[in-house]
């Protein structure tokens, strides 16, 4: 807990960072996984399921980490998910407004952004044991994190699966029997998550095994 100490660098580098490669929601902590499986159809989903995500993540850090001494312990899950979902309505009406396609693709997993695992993991685990700006940079991470991941999964799977690169038709380019419509299912959702979930734990964990053994 950060408490009446002066803030260093390493205090705001080492959340946004873990919140990106070690703590990644989608493949370390295996968080969030129904809107993953959902929205990953298309990559563009991905950026805009993963901002929207995001910016609800970053600013409940912010204010669950400001009033963590005020918010009575008995009663701080539904004060927590109050916040969560002021700022998912934020996000909900902003989209639905300026944003129709992208909220006619999304669907439902916006105004359900309140009940995603990934936002009460964090505001509980971090934002209510931290002060305001490095709750907000774990917010920032963990969202960018689930941004990247999730866009890249909906990347191979728009790519295999129609053909297409941000709805952009390949097939001309690359000279290849295109779509596998497999990879666009359920199905292909649960093998592309499974094989790159094995590829980034085995990545991360030979990082870390480097870094141990170099001190």
């Amino acid at each position: 807990m950060m408490k009446n100490k002066k803030l260093k660098l390493n205090d705001l580098v080492t959340p946004f960072t873990n919140g990106i490669i070690k703590n990644n929601a989608t493949f370390r902590l295996v968080l969030g996984t129904c809107p993953t499986l959902a929205v990953t159809t298309l990559a563009m989903n991905g950026i805009g399921m993963g901002l929207a995500v995001t910016f609800v993540l970053v600013f409940s850090n912010a204010i669950v980490s400001a009033l963590r001494n005020f918010i009575p312990r008995k009663v701080r899950i539904p004060a927590y998910i109050l916040i969560i979902a002021t700022f998912s309505t934020i996000v909900e009406m902003v989209t639905r407004a300026f944003l129709p396609d992208l909220y006619s693709k999304l669907g439902l997993f916006i105004p359900l952004i309140v009940v995603n695992c990934i936002l009460l993991a964090r505001v509980e685990s971090f934002a209510s044991l931290n002060r305001v700006l490095p709750s907000v940079m774990d917010g920032l991470g963990i969202g960018l994190g689930f941004t990247m991941s999730i866009t890249l999964m909906g990347i191979i799977r728009e790519f295999i699966g129609a053909g297409t690169f941000f709805g952009m038709p390949i097939n001309a380019l690359i000279n290849a029997d295109l779509p596998m419509v497999i990879f666009i299912l359920p199905a292909g959702g649960f093998m592309v998550f499974g094989f790159m979930l094995v590829i980034f734990n085995t990545i991360v964990e030979k990082i870390e095994n480097l870094r141990g053994k170099s001190k």
